[in-house]
């Protein structure tokens, strides 16, 4: 049997994944890193929406998205010659009907603050008059680069001596005279004290393979489609959408806009594609605030955001020893990388993460669902 031996195996490639088995390598711990697709980030990761929103998400989620922010405005040197961060408003509308959530929203918001529907229409000048009666900006946003900051995780691995071993989906997950054994289907044999599952829509088969209670992941689908935006330039357009998450646009390409109906439908973990009703819902909801024909659907996809049972992230040890999970990102799996890298990696280290990060550790814990 061709067993290969390291500190800490981490399952899944994706974001989670990468930035998981990067923080671990830096930490000393010799690690690999396993995928079970031709490429890293294939089924999520290059699917995200690629924008920075402090008030969005479980209460973990903010603790880690405000704790990343620092990563995305100054990366540590050699980390990537790309931009990490890019300014861009997010300004939520809302219909009379949305006004009573928009109090809320605005009360319970950091930094964000209310905008009247003509400041809106100045700054995306194909609002429809009438359609809100309020809204709430987030100034302090910004586009993420999704791409490098994964290749800037995978680099930083592979120069601290980790392995990235593409095409090797597990099979068997075993735990033997102390020590993981992860057999990748091939009959490589990976093996360590910790196994860090971080695989996404697929983190509950992955714990069943190694006799691991699952948590109640839910993996649900979000669709997007691109439009040309006739004659408005949207380059400097802010992030759109209504109070109640119905809907978005936002700047894709500078001259193009993408368009999603924000939907949660349930799925299953598989390659998910769109489903052209919902793009067709996207177009409707996008058009009875903003007067933009559509004459056709240039490109549309779509992508599984995994939630747990109660929308929080799924970051730590268990009751098995040794495996630790990394799951749960739904919506806000890239804004929170920074920090969850490295709250993980002080977990499995047995290490503090720092005050910052200590406040979302009982939050993150996988063994809540289990009490």
């Amino acid at each position: 049997m061709d067993i290969q031996r390291f500190e800490t195996i981490v399952i899944g490639a994706g974001m989670a994944g990468a930035t998981a088995a990067a923080n671990l390598a830096l930490s000393g711990r010799k690690t690999a890193l396993l995928e079970a697709e031709d490429s890293a980030g294939y089924h999520t990761t290059g699917r995200s929406a690629a924008i920075w929103i402090l008030n969005y998400g479980s209460a973990d989620a903010r603790i880690l998205t405000g704790a990343s922010r620092a990563f995305f405005e100054t990366p540590p040197p050699g980390f990537t010659e790309a931009t990490l961060a890019h300014k861009r408003a997010v300004v939520f509308i809302a219909p009379p009907e949305q006004q009573a959530h928009l109090a809320d929203m605005i009360a319970m918001g950091e930094g964000m603050v209310p905008i009247d529907p003509v400041a809106v229409r100045a700054l995306v000048p194909a609002l429809k008059p009438g359609y809100a009666v309020g809204g709430g900006i987030e100034a302090d946003a910004f586009d993420m680069d999704v791409a490098a900051l994964h290749q800037g995780y995978l680099r930083q691995l592979r120069q601290l001596g980790g392995a990235l071993a593409l095409r090797h989906r597990a099979g068997r997950v075993e735990r033997v005279a102390g020590e993981w054994r992860v057999e990748a289907l091939g009959g490589v044999v990976f093996a360590a004290p910790v196994v860090v599952n971080a695989a996404g829509a697929w983190g509950d088969e992955v714990a069943g393979l190694a006799g691991v209670r699952p948590v109640g992941l839910q993996p649900k689908r979000r669709t997007a489609c691109i439009i040309d935006p006739g004659q408005f330039d949207v380059t400097d357009w802010p992030m759109l959408g209504d109070v109640d998450h119905s809907w978005y646009v936002r700047p894709e390409a500078r001259s193009k806009l993408m368009v999603s109906p924000a939907d949660e439908t349930d799925d299953t973990p598989h390659d998910v594609q769109p489903d052209e009703l919902d793009v067709a819902i996207a177009i409707d909801r996008m058009q009875q605030a903003l007067d933009i024909p559509v004459r056709r659907i240039e490109h549309s996809w779509a992508g599984l955001r995994t939630f747990s049972p109660d929308r929080g992230l799924v970051i730590g040890p268990c009751e098995v020893p040794g495996f630790h999970w990394m799951c749960g990102q739904g919506g806000y799996g890239i804004q929170t990388a920074p920090a969850a890298g490295v709250l993980v990696a002080a977990l499995v280290n047995g290490t503090h993460p720092g005050e910052e990060l200590a406040r979302a550790v009982p939050l993150t814990d996988p063994m809540r669902f289990q009490r």
